[in-house]
């Protein structure tokens, strides 16, 4: 009955327009359009990313009317949970929009090689090829969307009067990183790698693949213990939504990063700890399953912790500029 009561008591000042996370949504899709506008003849499926946006508004106006009707904390959890759901949307959106550029990958893979004298996506699973090792890795990207959840919900609870800041952080920061991967087009390790062939890798080959991502998303068999329950989970996952983009800088370790801040701040102990285990697996795992190079980790930490600072301290809320 409490938690009952607690969902349903009226928020004492509702929220007349929009909150700040389905602000950094229309930003975001505003912004996208005007690129698909410059791009259109380009784009190869363009009528169905506009549609989708159409889609995302209305049901984002349809959930504002219900909260407006029913002004309480669960339809304002509600409308935070659906601009999260959302992002399963957009993700494979910023494919279509940076497959039109030349792929970038060649340069990444060069400075991995500079900086390493190898390529540690290549190297790192087959030097720790053990089953629990590998299950292990794969707990710890597959935690990505559970952690969210984790401290969304628990800023919800514990924290109402600060939920609708730790929503737009995080929703903000998901579309900094996508504006970041349209504008950089990188696939990372596990389809450049197939694309190129790994004899090439290996020998510190990294040719200019130039426009092959446009019509080319076929990945590599991932490392690791492919009969672990977590290594399933992934591949799951990534079939139904990966794609060849993404990769620099690593938004898994970025957000997750913001994640540990945002746990930091509640100074809820179990919980930071809980985020901060994860968030260590996090920077390990991703370029273990060869998702990421490992400067996608170390660039997606400051990226993280640059996007944290700024959109805390952005003016939201009552008699600000959202």
């Amino acid at each position: 009955m409490a938690v009952i009561k607690y969902l349903f008591a009226v928020d004492k000042k509702p929220q007349r327009g929009l909150i700040a996370a389905e602000w950094a949504m229309m930003g975001y899709l505003l912004l996208t359009l005007l690129y698909m506008l410059f791009t259109w003849t380009k784009l190869p499926a363009p009528e169905p990313m506009l549609w989708g946006r159409v889609r995302i508004v209305i049901t984002t106006a349809a959930l504002w009317g219900v909260y407006r009707m029913a002004p309480c904390r669960f339809t304002m959890f509600c409308r935070v949970a659906l601009q999260l759901a959302l992002l399963s949307w957009w993700y494979p959106d910023t494919y279509e929009l940076n497959r039109i550029l030349p792929n970038l990958d060649h340069r990444f893979a060069a400075l991995e090689q500079s900086l390493f004298g190898f390529q540690p996506a290549l190297v790192f699973s087959q030097l720790c090829s053990h089953p629990v090792f590998s299950e292990l890795m794969y707990l710890g990207y597959a935690s990505y969307f559970p952690l969210i959840a984790t401290v969304v919900v628990y800023y919800f609870f514990q924290r109402y009067q600060e939920f609708q800041r730790m929503a737009f952080v995080i929703l903000a920061s998901f579309f900094l990183f996508y504006v970041v991967f349209i504008a950089l087009p990188v696939s990372g390790p596990q389809f450049y790698y197939l694309a190129v062939g790994l004899d090439n890798i290996s020998q510190g080959i990294f040719p200019d693949l130039g426009d092959y991502f446009m019509t080319h998303n076929e990945m590599m068999h991932m490392p690791g213990y492919d009969d672990g329950l977590f290594y399933y989970f992934i591949i799951i996952a990534h079939v139904a939504g990966e794609r060849p983009t993404a990769a620099f800088p690593s938004s898994h370790v970025g957000l997750t990063f913001v994640l540990l801040l945002l746990a930091w701040r509640t100074r809820c102990r179990s919980l930071f700890y809980v985020v901060l285990t994860f968030f260590l697996l996090m920077c390990l795992s991703t370029v273990y399953i060869r998702a990421h190079y490992a400067i996608d980790v170390f660039a997606g930490i400051v990226f993280g912790l640059v996007f944290y600072l700024l959109l805390l301290h952005l003016p939201i809320g009552e008699n600000k500029i959202f």
